[in-house]
């Protein structure tokens, strides 16, 4: 696959999707197993995730991982290491956030960030996070479901959502600045918004106090004690507004 597939622009206004390449793993995650299960087709759910898998959240930016063969190749590295739910023959490092994929013909996916790799890979595999060198794969939610299989041809689609930062703190402040004043949120509620690990929650407090002092107090530790008061975040997902320059995009209801 070439390097610079995702480089050139779309030219064809009426068929702007580009051919990248195709599916070749597909795995879960359930959550009675940290292994991932091969599996050769799944369901992906609007605005959730893929069926069954533990990381399907309608409020996480990381609803899938997608890795590239390439990586596993280039580092021998065992099947599945690096936990994604689908194994793609293209490089996934060239892809932006805010644009999209679409797999087969029904299912439709938005690139939000690059993986970070976690101190678990090395557990698992020593050394490989230094190897990786910001190879392990890039995080999407669903914006329309549809079954994937393995095979299934995959095309590339820019779009004017937005970008989100491949670093997670400037991700929390971006939380952050859109809890409304009157609002709250917990940490667990900040860390899925954000897209960063619940290890992360111990180091909200300084980070939030350094970075954005006057919004620190709208979020809390523990459980919100007035429902009332919490703050749920749907808002940040909501992203129609930046595809109405896309007329062959039909979305779900």
């Amino acid at each position: 696959m070439p390097s610079n597939l995702l480089s050139t622009a779309a030219t064809d206004q009426a068929q702007p999707w580009r051919s990248i390449g195709s599916v070749q793993q597909l795995y879960i995650r359930d959550r009675q197993s940290a292994k991932p299960r091969p599996v050769a087709e799944a369901q992906a759910i609007t605005g959730a995730g893929l069926q069954g898998d533990r990381h399907a959240n309608p409020l996480s930016p990381r609803q899938l991982l997608i890795a590239s063969a390439d990586t596993y190749r280039d580092l021998h590295l065992p099947a599945a290491v690096l936990r994604e739910n689908l194994l793609v023959d293209f490089p996934t490092q060239e892809l932006s956030s805010g644009s999209l994929l679409r797999i087969g013909q029904a299912l439709v996916l938005w690139i939000t960030f690059q993986c970070e790799p976690c101190t678990l890979l090395d557990r698992r595999q020593p050394g490989v996070v230094k190897a990786l060198d910001g190879r392990r794969g890039v995080l999407a939610r669903v914006l329309r479901g549809g079954t994937v299989r393995i095979g299934d041809p995959i095309s590339h689609l820019s779009s004017n959502i937005p970008p989100m930062s491949d670093a997670w703190q400037d991700r929390v402040v971006h939380v952050m600045r859109h809890v409304p004043q009157d609002k709250v949120l917990d940490y667990g509620q900040l860390a899925d918004l954000a897209g960063v690990a619940k290890s992360c929650c111990r180091a909200f407090p300084r980070m939030l106090a350094n970075r954005c002092p006057e919004l620190a107090q709208r979020a809390q530790s523990g459980k919100l004690l007035s429902p009332e008061q919490g703050w749920r975040g749907t808002e940040l997902f909501g992203v129609r507004a930046f595809l109405s320059d896309l007329p062959d995009l039909r979305l779900d209801a």
